[in-house]
């Protein structure tokens, strides 16, 4: 491959991330001459630079692109059947730079946002928050925040029922509650004070119609 100098000379200009997008344009025409599956790379290009322009720094980029690294390519990806159904699992760092048309976002709940490590400072809580909102405007149509009401203990004997009530994350205020469609999985129990009172059964009538 040659046009090293050229190459050089666009990274020295600095600039994030301005600069990813100028080393793209240097190498996109060495895509068709090394590589036959030059479109699919190209779109991947393009998708890596999207990432990272939601980065402050390319130190940032950087780590988290290590730490969570992509598994594969789209061009390895099949086309979909229209009478298929299928969910993509995602971390929010994944997510960054990508949009669906429906996003449910997990445990939002303190201890998962923020998690527990991610409160000790005001700068990782911040961190946390950014990273909610990230979660958050990946929707394009549909956005559902799932709040588990409680936690079951590990580690207990079969069938028990330790738990562990969660909270609403703190990011998510009761003033705020008012903007949101606010549902439940199912409806809840009837009290004691509702429930209708049972009726009185007759046992030595019914075991007679059992035995005869």
């Amino acid at each position: 491959m040659t046009g090293w100098e050229e190459l050089v000379a666009v990274l020295q200009l600095g600039g994030w991330p301005e600069a990813l997008g100028r080393a793209r344009l240097w190498y996109e025409p060495h895509l068709d001459l090394i590589h036959e599956d030059a479109e699919f790379r190209r779109a991947d290009l393009l998708q890596l630079e999207q990432i990272a322009s939601a980065y402050p720094t390319r130190e940032k980029f950087l780590t988290d692109v290590t730490l969570d690294p992509p598994e594969a390519t789209s061009a390895e990806a099949g086309v979909p059947l229209k009478d298929e159904d299928y969910l993509i699992l995602s971390t929010i760092h994944s997510a960054k730079g990508q949009e669906w048309k429906a996003v449910f976002v997990l445990n939002v709940v303190d201890g998962c946002i923020p998690s527990d490590l991610g409160t000790g400072q005001s700068s990782d809580l911040e961190e946390e928050r950014r990273l909610l909102y990230v979660a958050m405007t990946r929707a394009k149509d549909q956005l559902t925040l799932g709040m588990p009401l409680r936690f079951y203990v590990t580690q207990q004997v079969k069938r028990g029922d330790r738990h562990l009530f969660a909270a609403r994350t703190r990011f998510i205020t009761s003033d705020m509650l008012e903007h949101f469609d606010v549902t439940r999985w199912a409806p809840p129990h009837a009290t004691e004070a509702t429930a209708p009172a049972p009726g009185r059964v007759d046992i030595r009538a019914s075991m007679r119609d059992m035995w005869g």
